[in-house]
């Protein structure tokens, strides 16, 4: 799928944006706090239907604007013409909407526009809790699996309302307990048979491309741990119950789940530096790309947003080569560097466009090393 164009209104500090894009690569450059991210965040809302950045779809209205709007035109691998639309009015529902067709639900949209997204809050995956490595899983097998979103929705439900249960002051029955529970089996079930079949097949891959950023340099690796695989999720939370009424949340299950991430035999947390931890992050990023490419029959859009920060001349070459190879379908990436970009630009045997981003108004350009 390409993005020929985009349309947007009072989104974040773009106040009105309209753009004709390169079927290969689009380069924005510009000081910070120019508008750069809020495009490829623009972008990226047309795929997940929400910011990455912020999910309250109110506060991505433009200051002292009523509403939003962001529209995307689109060409599928066959030649065929896809519109989305979104809109976001105050204190009104979001309107998402395909070929003018509004979705009834939001999920049902996802895996449509498979997209990987790396950003310097991608250090979140590596320095935050683990519910942001778990969300790291999440994003990508929902995009090739509907089954694997619609588990995690059922037992993210489910246990939203065990945890009112084990709040409650009075006392329940148990068989109320038992209906969320079981929901909660054997949706966890689901969700930790992909997840672990994801991360067996995912880990090479990742590998692989560390590999080649790194020139060989350090070993890498992932694991991952989840309750399920040592008991049933029904019988842990029967015996946990007790306690988990006590704390008045559920201490296991899914929501649970941690994904390590190894430098060597070390935590990357404890022992990468700054080079190291990037290298790891863009590392992921790109793994991503390739097995939804490899597993969803799409080829992904690809966002780099400032991704060159903390890393060495050599690893930047590298990227920059990976980058300009015939890998990668549609690709945006920003940058505060010009250098970056006209290195990249002078690799490039295909189309491109250059744009330029000064306080929320984007401009097309050509590059001057060129």
């Amino acid at each position: 799928m390409i993005l020929k164009h985009i349309s947007i209104l009072n989104y974040k500090n773009l106040e009105q944006v309209e753009l004709d894009f390169s079927f290969k690569l689009n380069c924005f450059f510009g000081l910070n706090g120019m508008g750069k991210t809020n495009l490829l965040d623009a972008v990226y809302y047309l795929s997940f239907c929400k910011s990455a950045d912020n999910p309250i779809d109110s506060q991505n209205i433009r200051h002292d604007q009523d509403f939003f709007m962001i529209q995307g035109f689109y060409e599928a691998a066959d030649g065929s013409p896809e519109e989305i639309y979104c809109g976001q009015k105050r204190r009104q529902k979001k309107q998402f909407k395909r070929n003018k067709k509004e979705y009834t639900r939001l999920s049902d949209h996802i895996g449509f526009l498979p997209l990987v997204m790396v950003s310097p809050s991608d250090s979140d995956l590596i320095s935050g809790g683990s519910e942001e490595r778990r969300r790291f899983m999440d994003v990508v097998i929902s995009q090739y699996d509907k089954e694997y979103l619609e588990a995690l929705i059922r037992y993210n439900k489910a246990l939203q309302q065990r945890n009112s249960l084990l709040k409650s002051e009075f006392t329940v029955d148990e068989e109320l307990f038992l209906v969320w529970e079981e929901m909660m089996a054997v949706a966890g079930e689901v969700v930790f048979r992909k997840r672990d079949a994801f991360i067996k097949e995912f880990i090479p891959i990742f590998q692989s491309f560390y590999s080649y950023i790194s020139q060989d340099q350090e070993q890498v690796s992932l694991s991952y741990s989840s309750h399920l695989r040592e008991h049933s999720l029904m019988d842990l939370l029967k015996e946990m119950r007790p306690k988990d009424q006590i704390m008045g949340y559920t201490l296991k299950g899914i929501h649970k789940d941690e994904l390590s991430m190894e430098l060597g035999d070390f935590a990357i947390k404890r022992e990468g530096s700054q080079g190291q931890n990037k290298t790891y992050l863009v590392a992921l990023k790109l793994a991503q790309f390739d097995f939804l490419k490899r597993t969803g029959n799409k080829t992904p859009l690809l966002l780099l947003d400032d991704i060159f920060d903390k890393l060495d001349a050599t690893r930047v070459e590298q990227i920059v080569k990976l980058v300009a190879g015939d890998n990668f379908g549609q690709i945006f990436i920003t940058d505060t560097n010009r250098d970056h970009l006209d290195k990249i630009l002078q690799k490039m045997e295909s189309d491109y466009k250059m744009f330029e981003v000064v306080n929320g108004y984007i401009n097309e350009g050509r590059s001057e090393a060129l």
